[in-house]
């Protein structure tokens, strides 16, 4: 194949092939969407030549943890759809936390494939199962356990999503109704992915007092269940949680020696984000969206809310109560965007109002759609988590109007220029590795992740020197700077930075 033509060929670039391998000078050949990897400066033909010098050549990134499932079907806007592939990242795996869109609002994984077909997109797509849309569609919302038949239903619904394609089961333990289901419930929807050779992909119970008896909880589940483990956006946050990294790693890294299949994944910024209504209780969303906006009109209703908060509830993360309202900022708010940006405490300072009140009533302005940026983490902890051998990067991007948290278009390229090159916590290549090839072996993409002959040809084109995140929580959709070239199955989606409106990506099966 050496001396055939190419369609494109990368010249004189380091290829960082994925596996965290050196360094070494290598050009790549792309045709028919496949990659041959082939000596500096050789002498073939190709339709376009890239100049790749003093640059490095990668696989394209994978982003182990997205929201992303509706971003390019719901014509949200191009900074929202391309603020992934501007950073790099050929494939985005989405239906994490519980929430994927099949079986709703799409009625199963083909009729989501199809619907991507039909849209089109820069980049791939790969998608978990989420527990909770699972539950939603057959137990309801409500607060109880599922009866026999009904869990049989769910796992059926499961077993033939994995069939179809999907990558596995994730399940959001904080939201509901994921949250109403018991540890032996989950357990048997795990034993399905298991018996399919797909991990369980969980955000924790609770990530921040209670994080410990949390992931002991996970650890059951995978043993008992018999699936591989990964834990989402792993960290310990809120006041009463920070440093415990420093016990929750060495407890993974011991599970791991002992023969444990278990990985993570992380985001490189020390706040998160997730839906204004995940500060509230339970028991407020007992019946769904439409119960918990009446109990918000309900005074009372909102007085024990607040006293909730204040004592908090037994099994409950209470993100308020282990940090406070001044470290939940507003980030999308369609009806209210003077908001965005800032914090409940402040609003509710400038109102003159209790806090809980100004959460009820911007919820009940806004149906219920406000997402928030949670300041809930310290950096030690991380750093701990970044550099860990078995974690993998994901941004845990929640594509929404206003005000998103930058990590849906900063987290690759923060982690090359900041982590890598500035405070030199990570090698290049490990880093990379950490995004491509390690994310490919975890979520079972065959033929991605690594630079090898014959591998699909997702590839990323950085400069080490000037590679950098420009988003920030006042501008988060500002593109990173140094990505010169994306490539997706062989087709250029950005060039020189800017993207170039080809549309190769689709659902991918595993």
């Amino acid at each position: 194949m050496t001396r055939r033509d190419f369609d494109l060929l990368i010249r004189g670039g380091e290829l960082a092939d994925g596996t965290g391998s050196p360094l070494r000078r290598a050009d790549v050949g792309i045709a028919a969407g496949r990659v041959c990897v082939l000596p500096a400066d050789s002498s073939v033909t190709a339709a376009r030549v890239h100049d790749a010098t003093g640059q490095v050549v990668a696989p394209g990134f994978i982003d182990a943890h997205t929201h992303s499932d509706l971003t390019t079907l719901d014509d949200i806007g191009q900074a929202q759809a391309h603020a992934a592939v501007l950073q790099g990242v050929t494939v985005e795996i989405c239906g994490n936390c519980g929430d994927s869109a099949f079986p709703h609002p799409y009625g199963d994984f083909a009729a989501f494939a199809r619907a991507h077909t039909d849209t089109g997109r820069a980049n791939h797509l790969v998608s978990l199962v989420g527990h909770g849309t699972v539950r939603g569609s057959v137990v309801g919302h409500d607060d109880r356990a599922a009866t026999d038949a009904e869990l049989a239903e769910m796992c059926q619904v499961l077993d033939d999503a994995l069939t179809a394609g999907a990558a596995g089961l994730s399940s959001g333990l904080i939201y509901t109704p994921g949250s109403y289901a018991d540890t032996a419930e989950v357990t048997a929807l795990a034993a399905v992915a298991a018996r399919h050779g797909k991990p369980y992909v969980t955000h924790l119970r609770d990530e921040m007092s209670h994080v410990e008896a949390a992931l002991d909880e996970a650890v059951r589940i995978a043993r008992d269940s018999g699936a591989a483990l990964h834990v989402s956006h792993h960290k310990t946050a809120g006041k009463y949680a920070w440093g415990r990294t420093l016990r929750t790693l060495p407890r993974l890294e011991h599970l791991r020696a002992a023969g444990l299949d278990v990985t993570c994944d992380v985001y490189p910024y020390t706040a998160g984000s997730t839906a204004l209504a995940a500060m509230l209780p339970p028991w407020a969303h007992d019946g769904g969206p439409e119960q918990l906006l009446k109990r918000l009109g309900d005074p009372a209703a909102r007085r024990r809310m607040r006293v909730s908060i204040a004592e908090g509830v037994p099994g409950w993360e209470n993100t308020v109560g282990n940090g406070g309202w001044d470290r939940i900022a507003v980030a999308s708010a369609a009806r209210h965007p003077q908001l965005q940006g800032r914090t409940i405490a402040d609003i509710a300072a400038q109102q003159g109002a209790e806090a809980i009140d100004v959460v009820a009533q911007l919820l009940l302005a806004e149906d219920g759609d406000v997402t928030i940026i949670s300041h809930s983490m310290r950096e030690d902890d991380v750093q701990r988590v970044l550099s860990t051998p078995f974690a993998i990067i994901g941004s845990d991007g929640v594509p929404k109007p206003g005000l998103p948290h930058p990590r849906w278009a900063g987290t690759f390229a923060r982690v090359l220029g900041h982590y890598v090159r500035d405070l030199a916590l990570l090698s290049l290549t490990e880093a990379v590795r950490k995004m491509t090839g390690a994310t490919a072996a975890r979520f079972g993409l065959t033929g991605r992740g690594v630079l090898c002959d014959g591998a699909a040809a997702d590839l990323v084109v950085f400069d080490p020197a000037t590679v950098t995140d420009r988003a920030t929580f006042t501008e988060p959709l500002l593109p990173p700077a140094g990505i010169t070239l994306v490539v997706v199955d062989g087709t250029v989606v950005v060039d020189d930075g800017a993207v170039t409106g080809a549309r190769p990506g689709k659902l991918l099966a595993c």
